[in-house]
């Protein structure tokens, strides 16, 4: 009897031990996302900012958290509820400066307000930067004024900054004629008097346990300042200019400030592309920065996926690094020995490679298979010593560091955020590719097998399409109410996430195949690889279903028009009609890019890729989410689809979503009852026989 129950006792043991607990929804939207990490110049201490969901008061935690990289110490710096700008370490190493005040609404739900709305008020709260020693745990809080830094940088000392606000130019006498006159009326496109910004430096003295501040104007510019580097070499402020409405890309590109005469504005760029993420080289003289991938060809740039380029501010010159690399790059760092590291994709990986000049080709570091989403290095001459952040299908994402660049595949992990994940039984996860018959092209997806069920046959299918066009699905665990293969796969789904043409990280070629076919040859792409499941006997016909955000919702919405195969369809932020997002949409030049032209020039392109002239021919079940205040895919096009569906007598609901745009960044309970209705509306459909496997088109 002893005997009978030792071996009950160990069995059970056994499985408590060996079996991991179902994945639940609470756990998948309370993981830990890192925003930025940032190692000192010396390597020995590390920045990490952390952004959780704070449940009970609707909104976020956003901490900033001081790490020493061998391990034996972490602090929390500051936490709040709005955004943190991204900390930056001063020259000496010494200090650090981060700015965020509560009382700021910083993750602002319509970038194109101020633009729309001439009479905008700045903040009435007193902004401060504050300054940190890790020397001496000092702590210093700097006022700078009611106007919200838009940028800010070190100079080349510990005590000195520059930063950018927008202008007050204006008067109060000026804003009381103006109401007085327009009273609350809007004038589209006008701008305020004080649109744009006033670059200005701080001027720090610390004599005798007192502190002296001086603010001084540097230069007022008209527009909006995103970023700014100072350049000793050349005495210069480089910066970039943005426009809340990006009607032409002409509007972000690179300026330099002479510091010596400030009188004239240089520009440095005419690129027309989206540039970004400033950083200097290591002789003081180039200034490096990535493009976003845009279709555009000129004399000098050709941007299809994520580039990066530099600068020579001595004669003007521009390069681009990594020529040759035919993936997508997504972020760099500055090697302390000259060069760069970059992250760059190819086909459903991230890795980390180097490149020690313009002229030579990039090379492959040893690292692990999935997906680096950023990179911080130090300058020490004696040590490439990185920071990065890691992800894979099994790993959650955590925060790792080593002190040398060779040491990569053995970096230790700094945070230990997001454990709970990794007991959790996570679905298994593989690569599955098909061709389009159209043409023979080769297309990967990405399959997530429910728990338990691994290359199992004849499984319900949920086909979940990433944003873009330009995006991709990744070799990652990523935890958003926009990318939840994962939970939806513990849910008992086989969910494909299909890197279609337009996709990142196969090319240029692959981008360009989506020209003036922005919608239809995505949609063949997907739908064949739904055809190579159910020939392969993976995916039971009669079961299938269909989602995404943002271009997954525009694609969902265009799917739904070419067949009636799918059960039901969940959109997030998707198109409803090409020619009014054109005219309603923050970034209109993004989409006209893929059109081949405005809705003028190309009427017959916007015709057929159009979505309401065929709308008529949809029958699937389809619930629509958006933001109440999304600018990119205005949420005009949620209700046209809604409507237009109600008319047809198709099942429709609309969600929307109070004070979110594109990000869904404000309250943490959107995004998660956004997916949990998703799924419940998938489970309601489901068990519906497919209403037809004929493709209309």
């Amino acid at each position: 009897m002893r005997v009978y129950l030792f071996v009950i006792f160990t069995l059970q043991c056994y499985t408590s031990i060996g079996a991991h607990s179902k994945l639940t929804i609470d756990e998948f939207f309370n993981a830990t996302s890192f925003q930025s990490v940032s190692l000192s110049p010396n390597g020995q201490h590390l920045l990490v900012y952390t952004r959780k969901p704070a449940w009970d008061l609707n909104s976020y935690d956003n901490s900033l958290w001081l790490y020493t990289t061998d391990g034996s110490k972490k602090e929390l710096i500051a936490t709040q509820y709005s955004v943190f700008m991204e900390p930056k370490w001063s020259p000496s190493g010494d200090w650090f400066f981060y700015y965020g005040n509560d009382k700021v609404t910083a993750n602002s739900t319509d970038n194109s307000e101020s633009y729309r709305h001439s009479t905008n008020k700045g903040s009435e709260n007193q902004q401060k930067i504050h300054l940190y020693s890790v020397t001496s745990d000092e702590l210093l809080s700097i006022d700078i004024g009611k106007e919200t830094p838009s940028a800010l940088t070190w100079s080349a000392t510990d005590s000195s900054l520059y930063f950018a606000a927008q202008s007050t130019e204006s008067t109060e006498d000026d804003d009381r004629l103006y109401e007085a006159e327009w009273k609350d009326v809007i004038q589209y496109r006008r701008r305020k008097p004080n649109y744009g910004s006033v670059i200005q430096r701080i001027d720090i003295k610390r004599k005798h346990g007192k502190l002296s501040v001086k603010i001084h104007s540097i230069k007022h510019v008209d527009f909006i300042v995103t970023e700014l580097l100072f350049v000793l070499s050349e005495h210069k402020i480089v910066c970039v200019s943005y426009a809340p409405i990006i009607e032409t890309l002409s509007e972000i590109e690179l300026y330099a400030i002479d510091l010596r005469d400030t009188s004239s504005l240089i520009r440095l760029t005419n690129s027309k592309l989206f540039e970004y993420n400033l950083k200097l080289s290591t002789d003081g003289k180039h200034v490096f920065f990535l493009v976003y991938p845009v279709r555009l060809n000129n004399e000098n740039f050709l941007s299809v996926q994520g580039r990066l380029y530099s600068i020579d501010l001595t004669n003007g010159h521009i390069a681009q690094w990594g020529k040759g690399f035919q993936g997508a790059v997504r972020d760099y760092s500055i090697r302390s020995e000259g060069g760069v590291f970059i992250l760059g994709q190819l086909g459903t990986n991230v890795h980390v490679y180097t490149q020690q000049s313009v002229w030579e080709s990039v090379s492959l570091l040893s690292g692990w298979h999935g997906s680096y989403r950023s990179i911080s290095s130090s300058k020490s001459k004696q040590y490439s010593s990185v920071a990065v952040t890691y992800s894979s299908f099994e790993q959650p994402e955590e925060v790792y560091f080593t002190k040398d660049i060779d040491g990569l595949p053995w970096a230790k992990s700094l945070t230990h955020e997001n454990q709970l994940l990794s007991t959790r039984d996570l679905p298994r996860v593989k690569l599955y590719r098909w061709s389009n018959p159209e043409d023979n092209r080769t297309i990967d997806g990405i399959l997530h097998y429910p728990p338990g069920k691994f290359e199992h046959k004849n499984l319900p299918l949920f086909v979940l399409m990433h944003g873009g066009p330009t995006g991709g699905s990744l070799n990652q665990l990523q935890t958003s109410f926009d990318t939840w293969a994962p939970l939806a796969a513990t849910e008992g789904w086989l969910v494909l996430e299909p890197n279609f043409r337009g996709s990142t990280g196969y090319g240029d070629k692959f981008i360009d195949e989506v020209l003036c076919e922005m919608l239809s040859r995505p949609g063949k792409d997907i739908l064949a690889g739904v055809d190579s499941l159910i020939s392969d006997g993976i995916a039971d016909p009669t079961r299938l279903n269909i989602g995404g955000y943002s271009f997954g919702g525009f694609l969902t919405n265009w799917l739904i028009t070419q067949t009636t195969r799918f059960n039901a369809a969940v959109s997030g932020a998707g198109a409803s009609e090409l020619v009014s997002l054109w005219g309603t949409t923050d970034f209109p030049t993004y989409g006209a890019s893929f059109m081949c032209g405005l809705p003028w020039e190309v009427p017959e392109i916007y015709r057929k890729e159009s979505i309401m002239n065929n709308l008529n021919k949809a029958q699937t079940p389809i619930l629509i989410s958006t933001g109440a205040k999304e600018t990119r895919v205005p949420v005009d096009q949620s209700y046209i689809l809604e409507r237009s569906l109600t008319y047809l007598g198709v099942p429709v609901k609309l969600l929307l979503f109070p004070d979110e745009g594109h990000a869904f960044s404000n309250n943490p309970w959107h995004g998660k009852i956004k997916v949990r209705e998703e799924l419940k509306w998938l489970a309601q459909y489901d068990h519906l026989s497919s209403l037809g496997t004929e493709d209309l088109l």
